[in-house]
């Protein structure tokens, strides 16, 4: 293996640690109730999220620190921020950063095939 492709290689790895450090990092810098909100969604989408690939969730975490950082700033209640419905507002963030991921297709195929099902049933195909 040459010197290019080991630096490859460990920035590959070493990269995404680096930047979930700087993500968590700038969690740890903001007001706790903010924290308290940033640390919640962090778990729910360690959980639930549906996210599959790592840019995808390194790109959506760094979103979420600039929304409550700029937030926190302004002073921009929490609520004002993510709504009534918190659960609603990072399915619909997440659906902003999953479009090349397995669970997308396969929701546009289940979709698909019910139309499908639909339209076989009205005699439409």
């Amino acid at each position: 293996m040459s010197d290019t492709e080991k630096d490859g290689l460990i920035a590959k790895m070493i990269g995404p640690k680096r930047r979930w450090r700087e993500y968590k990092a700038r969690v740890r810098q903001l007001p706790e109730n903010y924290r308290i909100a940033a640390d919640a969604f962090e778990r729910y989408l360690n959980y639930c999220g549906g996210l599959v690939d790592a840019q995808s969730a390194e790109s959506l975490l760094g979103d979420l620190a600039d929304l409550f950082e700029r937030a926190a700033a302004d002073g921009t209640p929490i609520r004002e921020v993510v709504g009534d419905d918190p659960v609603e507002f990072i399915e619909a963030l997440v659906a902003n950063y999953e479009k090349g991921g397995y669970i997308a297709r396969e929701r546009e195929r289940l979709v698909s095939a019910i139309e499908r099902a639909e339209n076989t049933r009205k005699g439409t195909v």
